[in-house]
């Protein structure tokens, strides 16, 4: 519960602070992964598309984009693109029980301190951003409806295509 009052403080804040917007450079991290100890970091996905998405399980739309995202990885991922997720649940079990319901085969990490989503200045949940392989923002989005997904994979198809 601590951690849900934090991260809504943190969101009402966040249009005080200086949020990650396109063309930024995506702040780096490295986090341990949500099933073991193994930890991973953004930068080793240089050279991919990465669409990096701040989850939790708390979050209704998260139950929609997490498969359908894992449908645009599965058909992309020989083409360069890869889903990053980072869990920000305060007890990983409760990101572990939701990705039980909704599972997926994309990578997911957990950030129970917090810190990522401060560095990006999330602004709602869920909030992804679409980097291109030099590791630059070029899509912040904010919440998630299934008819986004449609643009959503335009946009990634778009950024695989360039070298």
């Amino acid at each position: 519960m601590k951690k849900v009052l934090l991260l809504t403080i943190a969101l009402i804040l966040a249009p005080m602070t200086q949020a990650v917007s396109v063309g930024d450079k995506a702040p780096q991290f490295t986090l341990p992964k949500l099933e073991g100890s193994k930890k991973l970091s953004l930068k080793s996905y240089r050279g991919k598309v990465v669409y990096l998405d701040f989850w939790a399980s708390w979050c209704g739309p998260c139950r929609q984009s997490l498969p359908m995202m894992n449908d645009i990885r599965n058909k992309l991922k020989k083409k360069g693109f890869e889903v990053l997720a980072v869990n920000l649940d305060e007890e990983p079990e409760a990101g572990r029980a939701f990705l039980k319901q909704f599972p997926v085969q994309y990578p997911v990490v957990s950030d129970v301190e917090g810190k990522t989503p401060e560095q990006y200045g999330l602004q709602g949940m869920p909030t992804s951003y679409l980097i291109d392989r030099k590791g630059k923002v070029q899509l912040v989005h904010v919440g998630f409806k299934k008819s986004d997904i449609g643009e959503l994979e335009k946009k990634i198809t778009q950024l695989l295509k360039k070298k």
